[in-house]
Order: C-alpha cells, then structure tokens, then sequence
C-alpha cells in the first residue's frame, strides 16, 4: 500500500452510487481521491504506509515533567521493523547518539489495530534528548498497515457527494418541492464526520 492512496476503488463506487456503465470513469476516479484526502484533512492524519522501505524523519523532543522523561510526538507508526531512533548530541545535523532504551505509546495500540503516535525514552536510558531543535531522528516505515473499514465507508460516502455536486451547480441536490432538498456545503459530509471522529488525531489541524 502506497503513502496516502485512495481508501475505496473506483469499481467499489460505482456499485455503491450504482453506476453500471463506463461513462463517467473519469469522474468516478477523481472522486475517490478528491474523497480519500477529504477524509485526511478532516483526521489530520493519512491512513497509507511507506511501503517496502524505511524513512528518516526528525521531530522535537519535549521533557514531560509529570512523567519525568523525555517525549517525542511522531507520525503514526503501526510497525517496528527496521525502526532506528538516533539523538543529534552537537546540533550539528549528525545523528550519532543511538536512543534504544525506550517505549512506544499508547500501549495497547496494536491490540487495538491503533497506531503509536508517542515515543518515550525511559529516565534509564544511557542517551537523553533536548529540544527544542528537530534533534530526534526516527526512521521506520510511517503510516497505517491497512485501510480501517470505517474510514473506506467515510470515503464512499464523501466521494458520492462530490458525484452528486456535478448535478448541482448551486451546492443544492435534491428538490424543495419534494421536501428532499440538501445543502453541499464545504465540509464533508455529516455522516462522515461521525464515522471518522474516532479517527481523528489530536493536535492536528482538522477541517470538519
């Protein structure tokens, strides 16, 4: 799976708005994604994963004094393979200092099918961080191993509003003399929103 793929096929809209011919292929196709990174601004996360490869990414460390230990806030991460933490002790955009003494939370997260979006280094460790520099650097294939079954219906859901505002120029679907007139507005749809607000990640900037 691809960094931030589309979270429903093309075949898989068609069958739920029931279009059975080619036609509209090419606006079909445009909906899923335009609907796949509708639902990622509206999570402040993506739900793809680096494949087959691992990424170096530098963040902040910040000192948790309830905890009494240094944190790192990090992009979600579902696997460990080939994960490396390294600490820049000079500033110097050399990562020489190894971090291993460390824990990644939430804890139950893969019980949970959850990312880790949290790396404590353990008061134990032989190396400690410092901010408030990007001096942490962690390399690890980022992202979601699959796709959660409720974030692929929020994208069906979304990507069939975006077909229907074809036929509604004004962002006005339906008929007020049938009593089935609906606003489009400039969000994403209200259902979605509540299939994805479980998903949402906190801290980061969601567009509802």
């Amino acid at each position: 799976m691809a960094w931030a793929p589309d979270y429903c096929t093309e075949d898989e809209l068609k069958a739920f708005v029931r279009i059975a011919d080619d036609l509209d292929d090419d606006q079909v196709a445009l909906a899923v994604t335009a609907a796949s990174r509708a639902v990622d601004q509206a999570t402040g996360r993506q739900f793809g994963l680096v494949a087959d490869f691992v990424e170096a990414r530098t963040y902040v460390p910040r000192y948790d004094a309830r905890r009494l230990c240094w944190t790192v806030d990090i992009d979600d991460l579902m696997t460990t393979s080939g994960m490396e933490v390294a600490f820049d002790e000079d500033g110097d955009g050399t990562f020489s200092a190894d971090i291993t003494d460390y824990v990644l939370r939430p804890s139950n997260a893969a019980l949970e099918g959850r990312p880790w979006t949290e790396l404590v280094v353990r008061a134990t460790s032989a190396v400690q961080p410092s901010g408030p520099d990007e001096s942490v650097r962690v390399t690890a294939c980022w992202g979601w191993t699959s796709v959660p079954s409720a974030v692929k219906e929020a994208t069906l859901l979304q990507a069939s509003r975006l077909l229907a505002r074809r036929d509604s120029p004004y962002g006005v679907a339906g008929s007020p003399d049938a009593g089935s007139e609906v606003r489009l507005l400039a969000r994403v749809d209200p259902d979605v929103a509540v299939a994805l607000r479980l998903y949402r990640r906190r801290g980061r900037r969601v567009f509802a």
